[in-house]
C-alpha cells in the first residue's frame, strides 16, 4: 500500500513482459492488457540556473583536488558544455574524440536517447574552451586509456555517479538546490525566451530546437513553456496579439 501507482503500473509491466514470454509455452497464459493500472506521471519542477549561479559553479571546479590538475579542468569544461548546449549529461560522457570536430565546431552525438545520432553545432567560444581543454587532457595523459573527450584523472572515462557525487558537493557547497538535468531545462527555455524577444516565429523554429535536443516529437519541447512565468507571459503575449491582429482584420 506504501507505493505509488506509478510504481504499481511498473510492477505490471515486468508481468506483462514475462506473461508475453510464457504465452509461448502456454497458450493458456492471459497477457494483461497495457494501461490497466493508469496513472499521470509527475515531471519534477525544474530549478533555472542564472547566469551568475552558473558562473559561481565554474569557479568552484578549481577547488576540487587532482592527482594531476586534469580534473579541476575537466569538470569545469563539462559542466560549461552542459550549460551552453542542453546536452543530456550521457551524451557528454559518451564523447569520443573522434566525435569532437573543434575546427567546423560540431557535435556527433551517436546513438544516443531513441537511436538517433545528430549534429550539434557549438559557439565560437565554446570551441576555444573545448580546445584548451583538450590541449590540458594530452598535456596531463598522453596516453588516455579510455577514447572519450572527458576524461578522470587515471585517463578513463568518467562514471556518471562520480559526476553527480561531484556536482551534488559543489552545488551544496555554494547553497545551490539544483540537479544536473536542469541545464538542459535552462537551455531549452532560454532559447525559446530569446526567440520570442526577437519577435521570431516560435511555433515555426520550435522544430529546430527539438531536433538539438534530441527530442523523438515537439511535444516533448513544447513541455518547456510552462516551467518559466516569463517565458509562459511572452507566450501568452504573442497569442493575445495574434487575436487582436485577427479581430482588426475581420473588421
Amino acid at each position: 500500500r506504501h507505493v505509488r501507482p506509478a510504481r504499481w503500473a511498473q510492477r505490471l509491466g515486468w508481468v506483462r513482459i514475462f506473461a508475453r514470454h510464457w504465452q509461448a509455452t502456454d497458450p493458456r497464459t492471459e497477457i494483461p492488457p497495457a494501461g490497466l493500472i493508469p496513472f499521470s506521471p509527475q515531471r519534477a519542477c525544474p530549478y533555472l540556473y542564472s547566469d551568475q549561479e552558473i558562473q559561481q559553479l565554474l569557479t568552484a571546479t578549481q577547488s576540487l583536488p587532482s592527482r594531476n590538475g586534469l580534473r579541476p579542468w575537466t569538470y569545469r569544461c563539462l559542466l560549461g558544455l552542459l550549460a551552453v548546449s542542453g546536452l543530456r549529461l550521457g551524451e557528454v560522457i559518451r564523447l569520443e574524440q573522434r566525435d569532437v570536430d573543434l575546427q567546423e565546431g560540431l557535435l556527433r552525438i551517436r546513438q544516443t536517447k531513441f537511436n538517433k545520432t545528430r549534429l550539434v553545432p557549438l559557439h565560437a567560444s565554446t570551441c576555444a574552451v573545448l580546445t584548451d581543454y583538450a590541449q590540458r587532457r594530452t598535456q596531463r595523459i598522453p596516453r588516455a586509456a579510455s577514447p572519450c573527450f572527458f576524461l578522470n584523472d587515471a585517463g578513463r572515462c568518467l562514471e556518471r555517479s562520480a559526476i553527480h557525487r561531484t556536482f551534488y558537493a559543489l552545488s551544496r557547497q555554494l547553497g545551490l538546490r539544483g540537479a544536473l538535468h536542469d541545464f538542459r531545462h535552462r537551455f531549452a527555455v532560454q532559447t525559446l525566451m530569446a526567440w520570442y524577444r526577437s519577435g521570431q516565429d516560435v511555433e515555426q523554429r520550435l522544430p529546430v530546437l527539438s531536433t538539438y535536443l534530441g527530442h523523438a516529437h515537439t511535444a516533448d519541447t513544447y513541455w518547456y513553456l510552462s516551467l518559466h512565468p516569463e517565458l509562459m507571459g511572452l507566450a501568452t503575449a504573442r497569442l493575445e496579439q495574434r487575436w487582436e491582429e485577427g479581430i482588426h482584420a475581420s473588421q
